[in-house]
């Protein structure tokens, strides 16, 4: 079973206009103590999608640092990262194993205790539970699941489990609390991102 650090940070390709921004970005997310970063780009085309995470490949190259792609595992492969996510309206969990092998990360979101147990039946290294409270980084956001949410999921698998939705350095021990392993952050590492997370490792404790 892999182990989750409590900070699963995420780089999201909208909130930069600038390669450098983002790759200086992620730089300062490891500075504070990230060990996990999922690149995250949901309007760009395959090949901007494949330059960026590229740039984060050679970015991340001098620290021990897993680089997870979000919803495409044919990019995970090309830009040789260490794992995938995937949503509940992409390819199947069997199908992105077929496609990584077996010593990559998968990753799975889930919405509800049934796809919570669907996923728990998987190869998925770990799932994702969410949104526990309401979030601005979806279009359109599944129902909030509330820390209730987080402690139905961790009763229906011993799979990691991370949290995700408008997760703050103010409520994320509460999230924790509930029954998550990590916690997956959007928003609140945007301003001064090594403060912000070396911040979040100090209350995550």
């Amino acid at each position: 079973m892999i182990s989750l650090p409590r900070l699963y940070a995420i780089v999201d390709a909208a909130a930069f206009r600038k390669v450098e921004d983002l790759t200086t970005f992620a730089t300062e997310l490891i500075a504070g103590g990230c060990t996990v970063l999922q690149y995250r780009n949901k309007s760009g085309s395959a090949g901007e999608m494949l330059r960026l995470a590229l740039a984060l490949k050679i970015m991340s190259a001098v620290g021990d640092v897993k680089l997870i792609m979000n919803d495409r595992a044919d990019l995970c492969l090309v830009a040789d990262f260490d794992g995938v996510h995937i949503g509940q309206d992409d390819l199947s969990p069997p199908s992105v194993r077929t496609i990584i092998g077996p010593d990559r990360w998968l990753g799975f979101s889930t919405h509800n205790p049934q796809q919570v147990k669907e996923g728990d039946s998987t190869s998925a290294d770990y799932l994702a539970i969410g949104p526990v409270f309401s979030t601005s980084s979806k279009d359109r956001p599944d129902p909030v699941v509330g820390l209730e949410g987080v402690r139905q999921a961790r009763q229906l698998t011993r799979k990691p489990l991370v949290a995700i939705g408008g997760i703050t350095r103010a409520n994320a021990a509460s999230v924790i609390e509930a029954g998550a392993d990590s916690v997956a952050v959007i928003s609140d590492l945007l301003r001064e991102p090594r403060k912000s997370a070396e911040e979040f490792f100090r209350v995550l404790r």
